[in-house]
């Protein structure tokens, strides 16, 4: 009886991903640090997020440094003839003007990249919980750490943005020319940390046990030969 309910309650494992080998390399760039996480406060809602707090001096001078970094190191080993540097940022104005000035940056040095802005790299919504203190945060990890469906408060959940982010990387494969671009993803703690999660194969309810992206944290994404992600742990 009990063995049945668990098996009922068992979410259907997700899909396998990434269904082939990775084409291109990626990288994960949180935002630099915000107006909003001077404040303390949850921004989350698309229609806050992507008009107001943006970028505080420090947190642009910590995305040029990432971008300075990133040219010594990445951009160094491909060889002055490799293609521009494909930037793909969530379109709320922190990381708007996170990919901004990182591809400026980068242009600084003889570097080129683009830049797409993409709501499918958006902030997780945090429903009830916008424009409050960002201390509730965890209260919403403690349920994803149960069920990546759960949507505490009105929250989106962890599994909605799993999908939503390896979608995303999954039409990036389809839609970029097969010449092993460099593509850095500027997005959010969250969806980060969860799109983290599908790389390393392992449930989206686990995305608060990879360590944590710092803001203007530049962090290389690699494909784990682990078995597919499941949807719960």
């Amino acid at each position: 009886m009990a063995g049945g309910s668990d098996a009922a309650r068992a979410p259907p494992p997700l899909p396998p991903w990434p269904p082939a080998p990775l084409r291109h390399r990626y990288f994960a760039l949180r935002h630099g640090e915000s107006e909003a996480n001077v404040a303390g406060i949850i921004i989350a809602d698309p229609a806050v997020g992507t008009q107001r707090y943006g970028l505080t001096p420090a947190g642009r001078a910590a995305v040029a440094a990432a971008a300075e970094a990133f040219a010594a190191s990445a951009l160094a080993s491909t060889g002055e003839a490799s293609h521009p540097v494909a930037l793909v940022a969530s379109d709320f104005t922190r990381t708007r003007e996170t990919a901004e000035v990182f591809g400026e940056t980068l242009a600084g040095l003889g570097k080129a990249s683009t830049l797409e802005l993409s709501e499918a790299m958006r902030e997780r919504y945090f429903g009830e919980l916008e424009g409050g203190p960002n201390s509730r945060y965890g209260e919403v990890w403690a349920e994803d750490s149960q069920d990546p469906r759960a949507e505490p408060f009105g929250a989106e959940s962890a599994a909605s943005v799993w999908g939503r982010t390896t979608g995303l990387v999954s039409r990036l494969e389809a839609e970029l020319p097969n010449d092993g671009r460099l593509v850095v993803i500027v997005s959010h703690g969250d969806a980060l940390q969860i799109l983290q999660t599908a790389f390393q194969g392992v449930s989206p309810a686990e995305h608060r046990s990879l360590q944590h992206l710092r803001p203007a944290e530049l962090r290389e994404l690699q494909p784990s030969v682990a078995p597919p992600a499941q949807a719960a742990g």
